[in-house]
């Protein structure tokens, strides 16, 4: 804070997320699909700095290949920056530093977790002081994922996944072990394939549902805090369109659940692959393998807090 107690910068933490379970409805008239998912956010986590600005401007930097993250007004961030400025009737700009740590289109939210970061960032920055309802409001505006990014601990999310419900579990964390893709998988093209698999296999197998719902044994294991019971109800309706996608995918999976892991699940739309230990030595030791075999790997744990300020 300045004397005059203004905010010269606001630095926020937000976290990526695990789809613990994902089902997907029938595509509907507008291309669009509901789904029933439970979001677990994890300890990786996007740093936004945000500073006063007479415009708006974003710049990243971070261990992945950003050549491809747009610095326009088409990035999340910069989007969720005005939006918050047009609602607030705020004057001024804002000039966003972010140091990405989520994986970039590898369908853990990294998107989502900087529109919530600068939501919180520019509302501290600017004093405009909207408070949460606002501010989840705006998050729903921007995207399915970003209300869970401001939230962030465990929670179901239904319609387009951004009507959320808190899911309440034991206090024990759950151990992941990350690989990160060295390629990006676009959403929209693992959801075609996936109504493309549908509409060749329609005499095969049931039709999904408009409105699908989450499997209660999933919620049975995040109460429980059993990463065993967890771990037999992993689910991703759009993991087989993933892995047909991306090939590749599968030895790295199959590799995961030979070495160790509980289980393996594609995170949301891939291609970031989700590994469940069953304690953090069993984490350690399976992040070693996947290592020595040559793979880029991130540990983590969850459930933990949503956007928040950082005290510098």
């Amino acid at each position: 804070m300045t004397e005059t107690g203004v905010r010269e910068v606001a630095h926020v933490r937000a976290p990526g997320k695990i789809n613990v379970s994902l089902a997907v409805g029938a595509v509907m008239d507008d291309g669009y699909h509901d789904v029933a998912t439970t979001y677990q956010a994890v300890s990786l986590y996007e740093d936004i700095k945000a500073y006063h600005a007479d415009d708006f401007s974003v710049s990243f930097t971070g261990p992945f290949d950003l050549s491809g993250v747009p610095l326009d007004a088409s990035n999340l961030a910069i989007k969720a920056a005005q939006l918050l400025a047009r609602t607030a009737k705020y004057r001024g700009g804002v000039r966003l530093e972010i140091e990405k740590n989520v994986p970039i289109a590898g369908g853990m939210g990294g998107g989502s977790a900087d529109a919530a970061g600068t939501l919180v960032a520019c509302d501290a920055l600017w004093g405009t002081n909207l408070g949460k309802d606002a501010l989840l409001a705006l998050a729903a505006e921007l995207g399915a994922d970003v209300p869970f990014a401001l939230t962030g601990g465990t929670a179901i999310g239904t319609g387009r996944g951004d009507r959320l419900s808190p899911v309440l579990t034991s206090h024990e964390h759950f151990e992941w072990v990350l690989v990160p893709a060295d390629f990006g998988l676009s959403t929209p093209a693992v959801y075609g394939e996936l109504d493309a698999h549908r509409e060749r296999h329609i005499a095969d197998i049931k039709p999904a549902p408009i409105s699908p719902l989450v499997d209660t044994a999933v919620l049975q294991a995040l109460r429980a805090g059993d990463p065993h019971m967890l771990a037999e109800s992993l689910s991703n309706d759009l993991q087989a369109p993933a892995l047909h996608l991306q090939p590749s995918l599968v030895k790295v999976l199959e590799l995961g659940e030979k070495s160790g892991a509980l289980a393996g699940i594609v995170s949301g739309s891939g291609p970031t692959l989700a590994f469940l230990a069953e304690d953090s030595e069993s984490a350690i030791d399976l992040q070693v393998t996947l290592s020595a075999a040559g793979h880029r790997v991130l540990r983590v744990s969850g459930p933990v807090h949503g956007a928040r300020l950082v005290n510098d």
